[in-house]
């Protein structure tokens, strides 16, 4: 994994839609809500234009959101949270998500609130085994 302007990028051992079919099961395992799920390349093609394979999902726990958005409004441009599948030009999958720590900078978190949306990392290695 690695950070760039507070985005963490891991690669995938499985394509765009299994990527983000085992992370959508294990929220769902957790119950956690799964707000959207967007196909970026279906809506792609729907206009004419050609996309790789790109999925989002938009997901979260409003018993760990809401408290973020009490000490910090503005916290809400980035939640719920997002999970990005997205296949690169030489065919790797890669998953992208925003660095908790980076949410924590950028929105003056408390330690103890960053840890509602830290859980973030371990659901993603989980669904990448």
């Amino acid at each position: 994994m690695n950070a760039n302007n507070g985005i963490i990028n891991q690669t995938s051992p499985y394509a765009v839609t299994e990527t983000i079919d085992r992370f959508a099961a294990i929220l769902q395992a957790k119950g956690v809500t799964v707000f959207a799920r967007i196909d970026q390349q279906a809506e792609a093609k729907k206009v004419g234009l050609s996309l790789p394979p790109t999925q989002l999902l938009l997901f979260g726990n409003l018993k760990a959101g809401t408290p973020l958005m009490v000490a910090e409004p503005t916290i809400a441009l980035d939640l719920p949270l997002k999970v990005l599948a997205w296949e690169a030009t030489d065919g790797k999958v890669w998953v992208s998500y925003n660095d908790p720590n980076y949410l924590k900078q950028r929105f003056s978190l408390s330690d103890e609130l960053v840890k509602n949306v830290a859980i973030i990392a371990p659901l993603i290695h989980q669904a990448l085994l």
